[in-house]
């Protein structure tokens, strides 16, 4: 047995297409394989899963995780499946219901929280010169490449890393190592690489594959990754179903459909399931969006700490004067956290020279960047209205106080019939034009003119 280094690059796995529509017997064969041929390569201790949580149910990483639990669980020398640990980052717990339902084939029992705020551990820190250079002069400070203790408290042979590749406000495309130091990272390093995004500009990096933010995940592990057991990453790509692959398949328009998987040690499964991604993911229109239509299904987004992904991945395809229409039945408040909600009703969503301003001036927004960050991405930069339906949960006051429009859900479901309307354009009875969303966390849309300068 021939074990791997720790950055050593090693494609085991890369199956998909633009076109591809993987099904879960083929999902299950490809990565079963994958997974064996990666557990003959390290030593025969228990493995570590890191799947998505809850907000990214549609990547199939629960799927995903169900297998690797079955195979480890069943390994002939005895039971090697350690601890599974949801990459919550900041958000909240999962419930033991919201497991079930994402993870029903492996046992509670397993499963292990994470705690940004207590759990973590920093391996190194890369110096303050580095980052600044990286980040073109956005930001300077240094930063502390930090992972859930728990990964160094055993033994572990291997981490399995498990989710899904999409364009991503933060880092420009998600997984791979934000699986693990946004996952399971530290208040420290995920508050500084957040602000490091929103300096440098979301629009620079959303669907990008080599940002900053990137930049700065890639080299703490180059520097520090040999501290931790050997990582295996597995990513899929996700995207919706056309009108003629509805009809070939029986299965709704704007359903979903895993286009790739991607199974490997390195980097190059990420920059091959990134390409894809790109492919699949990134909508570039030739004309701006006058009214776009957001559904936010209430089981994902609780928060606009998660929702405001309907602002973060349309914004570059709004026009001037238009109208972003949320419709969030789930709303219960802002923040994930109630720290970082009480900042975001403190502040609201302003623009980004309005919130660096506030962070010069105001220590409890220094001390929380990722709040900070968030702000600007929430903001519409005074282009165009943010209106947002919520249920009972948040109030007309609340939305208007951090800076939003404020619509009547009821109103609003009532003529935009969302079972009706598909992703993309829809022209209503009335002739009314909209942009419709079901769900932003599966996209970037974009005025073409405006992501290719």
């Amino acid at each position: 047995m021939r074990l791997i280094e720790t950055h050593e690059d090693l494609l085991l796995l890369e199956v998909g297409g633009v076109e591809a529509d993987l099904s879960d017997a083929e999902l299950d064969e490809y990565f079963s394989e994958a997974l064996q041929k990666a557990l003959s390569r390290v030593h025969p201790g228990p493995v570590a899963l890191l799947p998505p949580d809850g907000t990214r149910f549609h990547s199939r990483a629960g799927y995903l995780t169900d297998i690797a639990s079955r195979i480890l669980s069943s390994w002939p020398s005895g039971d090697r499946l350690g601890m599974v640990m949801p990459a919550l980052g900041t958000h909240m717990p999962m419930t033991a219901a919201e497991l079930g339902r994402m993870f029903p084939g492996t046992p509670l029992a397993k499963f292990r929280g994470h705690d940004w705020r207590r759990d973590v551990l920093t391996l190194g820190r890369l110096e303050a010169d580095w980052v600044e250079k990286t980040a073109e002069g956005a930001v300077r400070f240094d930063w502390p490449v930090q992972v859930n203790k728990a990964l160094l408290e055993e033994e572990y042979s291997l981490i399995v890393s498990l989710g899904q590749v999409v364009p991503h406000e933060v880092i420009g495309m998600a997984n791979h190592l934000k699986n693990l130091f946004v996952g399971t990272g530290g208040k420290e390093a995920i508050d500084k690489s957040h602000f490091t995004g929103a300096a440098y500009g979301m629009e620079r990096m959303m669907g990008r594959i080599n940002t900053p933010v990137r930049a700065l995940f890639d080299e703490g592990y180059r520097r520090f990754g040999n501290l931790l057991p050997p990582i295996l990453w597995v990513l899929t790509v996700v995207g919706s179903r056309s009108e003629s692959e509805a009809r070939r398949t029986g299965k709704p328009r704007g359903s979903l459909a895993v286009r790739g998987l991607y199974v490997g040690f390195g980097r190059s499964c990420f920059e091959k399931a990134a390409e894809l991604a790109r492919r699949v993911n990134v909508d570039l229109l030739d004309e701006p969006i006058q009214k776009a239509v957001v559904y936010l299904e209430p089981e994902e987004f609780r928060t606009t700490w998660l929702g405001n992904k309907a602002v973060y991945r349309t914004r570059m395809a709004m026009a001037d004067g238009g109208e972003l229409l949320i419709l969030a039945p789930g709303l219960e408040r802002f923040g994930e956290d109630p720290g970082i909600d009480t900042l975001i009703r403190k502040h609201g969503y302003r623009p980004a020279a309005e919130i660096r301003s506030r962070v010069e001036s105001d220590q409890e927004l220094q001390g929380a960047l990722s709040a900070a960050a968030h702000l600007i991405h929430g903001s519409s930069e005074n282009r165009f209205t943010v209106r947002y339906c919520p249920g009972p949960g948040v109030s007309r006051k609340e939305i208007e106080s951090v800076g939003y429009e404020w619509g009547d859900l009821a109103e609003a479901l009532a003529r935009y019939d969302i079972h009706n309307l598909s992703l993309g354009w829809n022209t209503l009875p009335d002739g009314e034009r909209i942009f419709f969303v079901p769900n932003p966390a599966l996209g970037l849309w974009a005025e073409k003119r405006k992501f290719l300068t």
